[in-house]
């Protein structure tokens, strides 16, 4: 499978909002494609240093071949102590761009989005055991209620949870498209991306 990646939105203004010191250490906590990282080390000299903190399997097979680049396969959460053991004491620059990536939303295999079919995943961290399938066929209501209305941020969560655990009573709830969710729950316009069309 080929791995694409659109183009970071305000790459430009993220990159001059840095004020890059061509000799800094700079970390790009969501590396994803390496967009921002590509042209951060543009603006660095051979002294410059980039390391780009990415979980995804995918971000790890497309990182970036350069010597003054070290991709860390780890959640940013983990940025201070992987600092500390490399002796680093300070930073010039910290870029983050938070969300998901546009790149496993479009990727069907990653069960991010209802657009094409895929197996519930969700996953930022493939090497997880825990995905949605689980989640969505195993939890029960009022825990689904909860995540929805706490992360999700649904006024309809109640209704939601319960519907789920209707469906998956007759049928487990197995890809993005396989027992749909009732379509009056799935064009509401309070649910999340990942479960509108």
């Amino acid at each position: 499978m080929e791995i694409k990646y659109h183009k970071p939105v305000l790459l430009e203004e993220a990159i001059a909002g840095l004020k890059i010191r061509p000799d800094g250490v700079y970390v790009d906590v969501t590396y994803g494609g390496g967009g921002h990282s590509n042209s951060l080390l543009e603006k660095l000299n051979e002294k410059g240093r980039l390391f780009g903190f990415d979980q995804d399997a995918d971000a790890q097979a497309h990182r970036i071949e350069d010597p003054r680049f070290e991709f860390v396969a780890a959640n940013f959460r983990h940025l201070t102590k992987y600092l500390k053991y490399h002796y680093i004491e300070s930073v010039q620059g910290i870029l983050a761009d938070f969300g998901v990536s546009s790149h496993q939303f479009d990727t069907a295999e990653r069960g991010f989005s209802t657009r094409w079919e895929g197996r519930l995943d969700m996953r930022m961290n493939q090497a997880q055991v825990q995905d949605a399938h689980a989640v969505i066929n195993t939890y029960e209501e009022s825990e689904l209620s909860r995540i929805f209305f706490q992360y999700g941020e649904l006024k309809n969560a109640r209704s939601l949870a319960k519907t789920i655990v209707l469906a998956r009573s007759e049928k487990p709830i197995d890809t993005t498209h396989g027992s749909k969710i009732p379509t009056h729950l799935q064009y509401n316009h309070r649910l999340g991306p990942s479960l509108r069309k």
